[in-house]
């Protein structure tokens, strides 16, 4: 699942220019963060696994008549975010085979029932849109469906330069050139997932490994590759975890990388080299969604069904069991996201209240609160998870309304735009890019000559 954010703009921020604004922006990222890939966007959360771009310029305003680049349509359905590399953007779908698959099902959760699907990598041209080339990752019929607002194809894909890794949970996983040669492919089995609500969780790249979490209804695990492979460089299970959809990230502490997964029974940290479980904290609410993030050293995690849950870990000082240790910095228990994951930009962290439009902002590094539940102009329901680029917030409604705000300690709406598509996909920030994955459409936009 994708997911939903609240605004932080505000009205004082520093509009730091060149490498001043690059600088104070990567000074507040993770330590393990990838320099390699800033003028792209490879994989969920983008080149630091936080929302932000760095290097990035997108515009400012935008519309379906304003900045547009190109608009095309997208073959069949799927809620994985556009990752971008070069000249190329990849995308995850699911395209019906046969028989359209029929409307969701009505009842306290509307449901969707398997129909036979293709699950397909696609690479769009970043020029015109123009499809470069196609693969297909499998065709069947899925054992189970999904919610009605989830899809078949809403994990999103993850590349380095030298391949992309396209990742469908039960449906395979495998990795292909980025001229579209298929490299390797695995079968990793069958996920169960909680109510037959669907699958979600996106593959980490770090290292030359592919991360994957399994989490579901059956025995839950979580597995690394080798990249270049796709045979398994370790496993370990994670006995009582149930279904959640978060994204591992990778930070590096102590000359070392851990992988930081939140989760429902125990959120844990794994070496990322051996496996080797680090630390656990429980504490998180049920169906953890939102991805971590990672400010220097600390890690910050949150989840928001049937409760709030913000907690703030000192890696450096994460060992074992952590519950009552020093090593947990802060914690909050209100307004957190339910489905979208929460942007870190400059030191500072933004996130929604459920999936609505009321945004949040706090110190990443304290915890202090510089504004709570403001309220985003005309937004109501949001699963996208929130980016920022060149001193701006840029957060995207369901129904296709988008806010830009002033990164700061106070709220401040640069500018709105009203887009005709209905948007649960992430958007990706590369260049002078702003890339949005509809229901139907592929929009890039970016001001004239960029």
């Amino acid at each position: 699942m994708q997911q939903r954010f609240a605004l932080a703009p505000t009205r004082r921020l520093a509009l730091l220019a060149g490498g001043a604004l690059l600088a104070a922006a990567l000074a507040s990222q993770p330590a393990a963060a990838e320099t390699s890939g800033l003028d792209h966007w490879p994989q969920w959360r983008g080149p630091l696994s936080s929302g932000a771009a760095p290097k990035a310029t997108p515009p400012l305003r935008f519309g379906e008549k304003e900045n547009l680049r190109f608009k095309v349509e997208v073959p069949g359905r799927g809620m994985a975010s556009p990752v971008v590399w070069g000249d190329d953007i990849f995308l995850l779908t699911a395209v019906p085979v046969g028989a359209a698959p029929s409307a969701p099902a009505e009842g306290r959760f509307p449901m969707a029932t398997p129909s036979r699907h293709r699950f397909e990598l696609i690479a769009f041209s970043r020029q015109d849109g123009a499809i470069r080339w196609r693969r297909t990752v499998a065709e069947s019929l899925p054992h189970e469906g999904h919610h009605g607002d989830g899809s078949f194809a809403s994990a999103s894909a993850a590349t380095d330069g030298k391949r992309v890794i396209a990742h469908f949970g039960s449906y395979g996983t495998a990795a292909f050139s980025l001229q579209g040669e298929k490299l390797w492919s695995v079968d990793l089995g069958d996920m169960k997932t909680r109510l037959g609500f669907g699958e979600g969780s996106s593959p980490l790249l770090a290292d030359d490994t592919v991360v994957i979490l399994w989490d579901h209804e059956g025995e839950s695990f979580i597995v690394a590759l080798d990249a270049a492979t796709g045979k398994e460089k370790w496993r370990k299970a994670r006995p009582g975890e149930k279904t959640s959809w978060s994204t591992p990230i990778a930070v590096a502490v102590g000359g070392r990388k851990q992988v930081v997964v939140p989760a429902t029974g125990k959120s844990r940290g794994y070496d990322l080299a051996t496996g080797e479980e680090l630390w656990s904290l429980g504490g998180m609410t049920e169906n953890v969604i939102p991805s971590a993030v990672a400010h220097e050293q600390l890690a910050i995690l949150m989840s928001g069904f049937r409760g709030n849950m913000l907690q703030a870990i000192d890696l450096a000082k994460a060992k074992g069991d952590l519950a009552g240790q020093p090593a947990i910095v802060y914690s909050l228990d209100r307004d957190t996201p339910y489905v979208p994951s929460p942007l870190l930009y400059q030191g500072q962290l933004y996130y929604l209240k459920q999936n609505s439009g009321v945004l949040t902002a706090i110190e990443a590094g304290t915890g202090k609160v510089l504004y709570k539940e403001q309220r985003l102009p005309e937004m109501t329901n949001v699963y996208a998870a929130p980016v920022a680029a060149d001193g701006r917030v840029y957060v995207v409604a369901r129904d296709g309304r988008i806010a830009v705000l002033r990164h700061g300690p106070q709220l401040e709406v640069l500018a709105t735009a009203a887009l005709d598509d209905r948007f649960d996909s992430t958007p990706a920030l590369a260049g002078k890019d702003l890339i949005l994955r509809g229901h139907k459409y592929l929009y890039a936009f970016a001001q004239p000559g960029g």
